[in-house]
């Protein structure tokens, strides 16, 4: 849901100012610098598109964000540049928290395996 809110302004802005970004692949680093524009701290805007900060922080490892992440760090500095409180919009979305991966006790990537601890 928050992306397609993300993707209909992009798309209104693209057409508005005829200007577009092109994007791939995000370095980590671009995506940082993207955030310091818009005034947020990996912290921060993990808790604004309710994901789990660690999750973020691994992408430091890996030296690049997946193109979804990359898309709202890049309108969010670009909101905050034009001075667009991008807070008060994505406020009013609401957004469910991801659910974390991983196995629980008898599950294996989250489909209960009922035959595996008997």
């Amino acid at each position: 849901m928050l992306l397609r809110h993300i993707y209909m302004y992009l798309n209104n802005y693209c057409m508005m100012y005829n200007h577009c970004y092109m994007i791939n692949t995000m370095t980590y680093e671009e995506f940082q610098r993207q955030l310091g524009k818009s005034g947020l701290t990996i912290r921060q805007f993990a808790d604004l598109v309710k994901m789990n900060r660690i999750s973020l922080s691994n992408y430091a490892k890996k030296g690049e964000v997946p193109t979804h992440l990359a898309v709202i760090a890049t309108l969010l500095g670009e909101m905050a540049e034009r001075k667009i409180d991008f807070r008060e919009i994505l406020s009013s979305i609401e957004i469910a928290p991801k659910k974390p991966r991983g196995a629980g006790i008898g599950k294996f990537g989250g489909n209960k395996q009922s035959g595996l601890f008997k």
